[in-house]
């Protein structure tokens, strides 16, 4: 599938024309500068650019694929030592399998929160435990994936103070920062309740009638307890262990939020998690470096894909045509009533979030061309960056050129085509609470 969308790029460069916006190094990351949009000399992509964008898609991808590899091998050597077997035994021990179902939703509820306010990437190296605990509780890898998948996309997508996308909104609007957050989280809190109806609603499916799962056939070897729950137990060593990740991924939040630490320095951060790991738990040198290499074995295909899905923004970016679709669709909302231009305005953005992934960067490519459009229709500010957080917020939930996504799910082993077949009517339904949410937006002029 994934190759199929490169070709189509591939033909869409001899037919889109050109053009860029220009851009600006700030803080390390290339920025467009507003209003510089501009068409430039044709650049259609050649058989052999086709293929020559696959490889410069991993070096592109380079710091996303290692998060994976360095994600796989931490949860490797934490399974090694026994600790996240005896964490998820104990804890559905304590639970009751009989509450299983609380169980679902309150994960799906915590991973929403996770994507709220700690962000999406971030939040990889938790997604083997949802693993565990889905199948621990009777579930499956693709009820993993929508707790864990799902809810960090939603919460993040929906969060009422997410940086990339609310907080830079409000910037180029010139407006107080995460202003209306009240409907923003009552939007975020719907969305997720949905979440996890659509969760449980999959589970009692897969408990009725075990072959209508969605990832029959995928391996499960690494996420399946060894023994029965009422055995389980957390010992001494296992305590430490469990500290040590709480401790690193604390710090590691810190560094985010505190020096807006990135991708590398999260997977820095993984590494010396898995080193500080095996030594407390007592594993030799040569178990450990056998425990990390068998490890990457198991997350390599998902890494591959990260840098496999990157080739379709590789392509575009060489055709220079994504900053044409994203311009030209914003201008053609100009021509719909007020209410039609607020909900085709989340429409164009989610288009336009298959071709600029960046919630940032969307926001500085179209917003300042949204915004004035939006006050000339009579859309308040507000209105207009809410339609803009629904467009790029939702679609990442089936976003085949979002890294953070393609990884997570192969942290879960779930292939994309599989996701698709589970998450399209799920997203349907988030849309239409978010539409409703929108209308509403503009019916009360919301400010």
């Amino acid at each position: 599938m994934l190759m199929a969308i490169i070709v189509l790029t591939s033909i869409l460069s001899h037919i889109i024309p050109a053009g860029v916006y220009e851009r600006e190094i700030i803080d390390g990351r290339a920025r467009v500068v507003p209003g510089t949009y501009h068409e430039v000399d044709p650049t259609p992509l050649s058989f052999l650019d086709t293929f020559v964008a696959i490889p410069k898609s991993f070096a592109a991808a380079i710091a996303v694929i290692f998060v994976v590899l360095s994600s796989g091998i931490m949860f490797g050597v934490l399974e090694k030592t026994g600790m996240i077997e005896n964490a998820v035994g104990t804890f559905v021990k304590r639970l009751g399998v009989q509450n299983r179902m609380l169980a679902v939703v309150l994960m799906t509820y915590l991973f929403g929160l996770l994507g709220v306010f700690v962000g999406y990437e971030n939040n990889i190296a938790l997604i083997p435990i949802a693993a565990i605990t889905s199948l621990a509780l009777g579930g499956d890898l693709m009820l993993a994936a929508a707790i864990a998948v799902g809810g960090c996309t939603v919460g993040f997508g929906l969060s009422p103070f997410n940086p990339y996308t609310v907080g830079t909104g409000h910037t180029i609007a010139e407006m107080p920062m995460y202003s209306g957050w009240g409907l923003r989280s009552v939007l975020c809190f719907s969305a997720l309740t949905f979440l996890a109806y659509f969760n449980v609603r999959y589970f009692k499916r897969i408990i009725k009638n075990p072959e209508r799962s969605l990832s029959l056939g995928i391996k499960t070897d690494g996420f399946q307890l060894s023994k029965p729950i009422a055995q389980y137990g957390m010992t001494a060593s296992n305590w430490l262990i469990l500290s040590i990740f709480i401790i690193g991924l604390g710090i590691m939040l810190f560094g985010v939020f505190t020096y807006h630490w990135g991708i590398n320095e999260i997977s820095a951060i993984f590494l010396m998690i898995t080193i500080a790991a095996g030594l407390s738990a007592g594993l030799s040198g040569r178990t450990l470096s056998e425990t990390a290499l068998s490890s990457v074995s198991v997350v390599a295909p998902g890494a591959f894909m990260v840098g496999f899905a990157t080739s379709i923004k590789v392509a575009m970016e060489m055709g220079n045509i994504s900053d044409t679709i994203a311009f030209h669709l914003a201008e053609g909302l100009q021509t719909l009533p007020l209410y039609g231009s607020a909900v085709a305005m989340s429409g164009a953005q989610s288009i336009i979030n298959l071709f600029i992934p960046s919630g940032s960067g969307q926001a500085l490519a179209t917003l300042p061309i949204m915004i004035p459009l939006g006050d000339i229709l009579g859309l308040t500010r507000q209105t207009t960056i809410l339609a803009f957080q629904i467009g790029d917020g939702v679609t990442n939930l089936f976003n085949p050129t979002l890294g953070g996504l393609i990884a997570m799910l192969a942290m879960c082993r779930i292939p994309f085509d599989r996701w698709l077949r589970f998450v399209l009517p799920l997203v349907g339904v988030i849309l239409l609470i978010s539409w409703i949410a929108l209308i509403i937006a503009v019916a009360v002029n919301w400010q």
